[in-house]
């Protein structure tokens, strides 16, 4: 796993499921974070888990002490038949409200549990605050991709380097 936050969006992801792949590199290509991931193991069940651990990890590692950056980010994404909404604050806080409203057992060949624990996994390990739903939509593919789209535009914005920041945003100095 490799991790650049001031990134052009440039990917190279080797994971499966294949739909997991997709939508790190529509992570990485509208977030602008450039992103490198391999990634295999046991359960395709343990391998989502553990990449968005690994992902999380790794974004948290490279914001270091979170000095100077936006902080908070926000987007609305429509994908087709679908709307989703997600809401970030890289507060060095934990925690995640994850509502995809998924229809069915999958989306391709991604459980759709193993999606929404995605999401859960990678605010604990990024230690980001993570607030994701889908709006509305009938198609599971559709949400699942509006979703991603929304997180990268949120997290593009709240990693952004504000030259007016001084130090971390916070009222209390430090953000943990």
């Amino acid at each position: 796993m490799e991790v650049n936050l001031d990134g052009e969006g440039l990917f190279e992801v080797s994971v499966k499921p294949l739909f997991l792949k997709h939508m790190l590199e529509t992570l990485a290509k509208h977030s602008l974070i450039d992103l490198r991931i391999e990634a295999e193991g046991d359960l395709e069940h343990h391998v989502v888990e553990d990449v968005a651990l690994t992902l999380g990890k790794a974004i948290d590692e490279a914001l270091g002490a979170r000095e100077g950056i936006t902080r908070f980010g926000f987007a609305y994404v429509p994908m087709d038949d679908a709307l989703a909404r997600a809401v970030v604050d890289l507060s060095g806080r934990s925690y995640a409200v994850v509502d995809l409203k998924l229809r069915g057992p999958s989306v391709e060949d991604a459980k759709a549990s193993d999606l929404a624990h995605f999401f859960r996994s990678l605010a604990d390990a990024g230690r980001l605050n993570l607030h994701l739903k889908v709006i509305y939509g009938r198609d599971d593919h559709h949400k699942v991709e509006a979703c991603f789209k929304a997180l990268a535009l949120a997290l593009r914005q709240a990693v952004s380097v504000d030259p007016r920041v001084k130090g971390a945003a916070s009222v209390k100095g430090t953000l943990k």
